[in-house]
């Protein structure tokens, strides 16, 4: 699959600015690749795996990088939670016979 090239424009006194501070062009993008695949991931846009390829991460480490960033990549709701914690209940018991 072929690639798009996405070009955002920073301002030049901006650009010094982070210039300064060792962020290279590279690494703007990269960190601009992360940040969006973690805001569409957080807005269900996208999903893990889909997230992860934008992000240029492996999923383990995206996954890391959602949880640095705040985000969670399990979402339950209560009554979610209650039955999956009923099924390992019963997996567990199951197991004790």
């Amino acid at each position: 699959m072929g690639k798009v090239e996405a070009i955002i424009d920073i301002p030049e006194e901006l650009y010094l600015s982070l210039s300064a501070l060792g962020l290279t062009k590279e690494k703007i993008a990269s960190e601009s690749r992360k940040l969006l695949a973690l805001k569409c991931f957080k807005e269900k846009i996208l999903s893990l795996g889909k997230a992860a390829e934008l992000s240029g991460l492996s999923k383990w480490d995206f996954i890391e990088y959602l949880s640095a960033g705040g985000v969670s990549v399990v979402d339950y709701n209560e009554d979610e939670i209650k039955r999956e914690l009923e099924s390992v209940d019963r997996v567990a018991e199951r197991l004790k016979k």
